[in-house]
């Protein structure tokens, strides 16, 4: 938000009630000293206004202790740790002019935990560090880090493990608040199982869609700036940032400690206002898998199609393969023109060695080492493999692929056992779970703006 040219001096602190859970004011100040010719007294000369000229850039982040939510600090430091995070999900890649944004978002994110935070310790639910502390070194097992490695990693990005301890301690205690004061209230009936049962049975071979969303509290007042807010957001995720990273730090929904993930649906279980989106989207691209801002009840969605596939049908990715790796170094000196032949030569013999009966002959030819592995998920195997083993048939070989450092690979399809391959059956317990989690979410969202709506932050 740009500052006024001759803002009014504001004070240092306000204190506000919130009322609307995004709509946050910057406060800012500008403060200007008398000319050394004048005197004290009431009448100060400021000189021609006209020729003021403003030498540093007023800064709403400035002060140290940014907001107190009803009593506790949320800092600068709390704000850049936090903010680091998120540059890090994102390789770094967010532009200069997303920044302020995002700090802001990172501050609002704060304050939420804060009164999640107070909520469970005014229920009397305690995180004990045991918990924090083992739920923190499943994180750094995530990033195939020890604990200390870790460590080491988020200190490097500008964040720090307190940083991250303090996020997994709001979402353990906000899970706590809920599984005792939400879910009880939350009732799924049998009946009600067994008709969605009967309509998944009904709609067998049909399209369900795996998505995640990303969901932003929006009143009438507010909607304007959410929904720009939800635009960039959108436009960093198709330029390549993480969706499951803004989903974690961004959304206001309780998916947002899955990364947003909402699972497996058919079109008819989603908002009527979303399912029409999902639909048009096509997974494995950030450009045509994500959604443009969506206006929802309540604010402001932004949906993601993770994968698509048909009801209760035999998923074809659950294909055991047997596969033969062919690997070829390359020296450390070549020239990129030698690597384009060399890749070239390596194609063309892996290509017509006629099967997996020859690789190892065609190998030894090549200076090449070969690798064996009869039971690989097609799944398991990285997306762009997937699309690629997915249409070859046996004894046919991946176009090569790697790099200079890591050498150049291909793999040879020598067998496909389809007989995992089944059709699936509504599991009673798992549409329960869903039905039930759906209602909790919402009633979820209904108890933190509550929450906000109640409480006193001082902003500094």
């Amino acid at each position: 938000m740009p500052t006024p040219p001759l803002a009014t001096y504001l004070p240092s602190k306000r204190r506000i009630k919130l009322r609307r859970p995004l709509a946050m004011m910057l406060l800012a100040g500008l403060a200007m000293v008398a000319p050394a010719h004048s005197q004290s007294g009431d009448n100060i000369d400021f000189g021609d206004l006209a020729e003021l000229r403003v030498l540093a850039e007023t800064d709403p982040m400035l002060r140290k202790a940014q907001a107190i939510v009803n009593g506790d600090v949320i800092t600068d430091t709390d704000i850049d740790q936090r903010f680091a995070l998120v540059v890090a999900a994102n390789g770094g890649q967010i532009a200069d002019e997303e920044r302020t944004r995002l700090r802001l978002q990172v501050l609002r994110n704060l304050i939420d935990e804060k009164l999640q935070i107070q909520e469970a310790a005014a229920n009397d639910i305690n995180i004990s560090e045991t918990e924090v502390t083992a739920a923190y070194d499943r994180v750094a097992q995530n990033f195939q880090r020890s604990p200390e490695a870790f460590e080491a990693y988020l200190r490097q990005s500008g964040s720090s493990p307190q940083s991250i301890k303090g996020q997994i301690r709001g979402e353990l205690a906000w899970s706590r608040v809920l599984r005792r004061k939400v879910e009880p209230m939350v009732n799924v009936g049998d009946d009600e199982v067994q008709l969605l049962i009967d309509k998944l049975n009904a709609a067998k071979g049909k399209d369900e869609y795996h998505v995640g969303e990303i969901f932003l509290t929006a009143t009438p007042e507010t909607e304007y700036q959410v929904r720009a807010d939800a635009q960039r957001i959108v436009d960093q995720v198709r330029a390549g940032a993480s969706f499951v990273a803004y989903a974690r730090q961004f959304s206001e929904a309780s998916s947002a400690a899955l990364g947003g993930d909402l699972g497996w649906v058919r079109a008819e279980q989603l908002n009527d206002m979303v399912a029409p989106v999902v639909t048009t989207l096509t997974p494995g691209n950030p450009t045509t898998s994500i959604s443009d801002p969506i206006r929802v009840t309540g604010g402001i969605a932004v949906m993601a199609l993770i994968e698509k596939r048909q009801v209760l049908a035999a998923d074809p990715k659950e294909a055991v393969l047997s596969l033969k790796q062919i690997s070829l170094p390359l020296p450390k000196d070549i020239t990129e023109e030698k690597a384009r032949v060399l890749v070239a030569e390596f194609q063309a013999a892996t290509q017509s060695m006629g099967g997996c009966g020859r690789a190892d002959e065609v190998s030894a030819k090549l200076g090449a080492d070969v690798a064996t592995n009869d039971a690989i998920r097609l799944m398991d195997l990285p997306e762009a493999l997937q699309q690629i083993m997915g249409n070859l048939s046996i004894g046919q070989a991946t176009p090569p692929f790697g790099s200079l450092a890591e050498g150049l690979r291909v793999l040879v399809l020598c067998g496909r056992d389809d007989s995992m391959l089944q059709a699936k059956t509504p599991d009673f317990n798992a549409i329960y779970a869903q039905l039930n989690d759906e209602r909790v979410n919402m009633r979820a969202r209904r108890y933190l703006r509550d929450l906000r709506r109640d409480a006193i932050v001082d902003y500094r």
